[in-house]
């Protein structure tokens, strides 16, 4: 297998009470669904780091030669289908800073603080961007 394994850390920081969410793997199925409560949501996401850096994994997304992101599935694409919201997040991982990626192939977990809401008050979706920059998790 190609690449060290390493673990990304997407922490939702105030999800929608009451929505499904989860990771979503290549062939668009949600993985490890859980409904939001009142408490943030973390989402640990295994990847190998190959040499470039060059991300992969079940749930690695590609677009054009370089962007790489996660997609965290929200209420029907979480698999929750009498949910009103059928969305996905999209978590850009190209852009780890290399400090953090060696800290990771040590051992760190590297961590994203994401907004849970969007602007219309429903969940936070499209391209995404983390709260803070990314850091070693907890």
């Amino acid at each position: 297998m190609t690449g060290q394994p390493i673990t990304l850390r997407l922490r939702i920081q105030d999800p929608i009470p009451g929505v499904a969410y989860s990771l979503q793997d290549k062939k668009n199925h949600p993985v490890g669904p859980v409904i939001a409560g009142d408490a943030s949501l973390a989402f640990d996401v295994p990847v190998r780091l190959a040499p470039g850096p060059r991300f992969l994994g079940e749930f690695v997304r590609s677009e054009g030669p370089s962007r790489r992101f996660v997609y965290i599935a929200i209420g029907t694409s979480a698999g929750d289908h009498a949910s009103p919201w059928s969305r996905r997040a999209k978590i850009d991982i190209h852009t780890i800073p290399a400090d953090l990626l060696a800290r990771a192939l040590e051992g760190a977990v590297l961590e994203a603080l994401l907004p849970g809401k969007a602007r219309d008050s429903g969940p936070a979706c499209a391209t995404v961007v983390p709260l803070a920059p990314w850091r070693v998790g907890d």
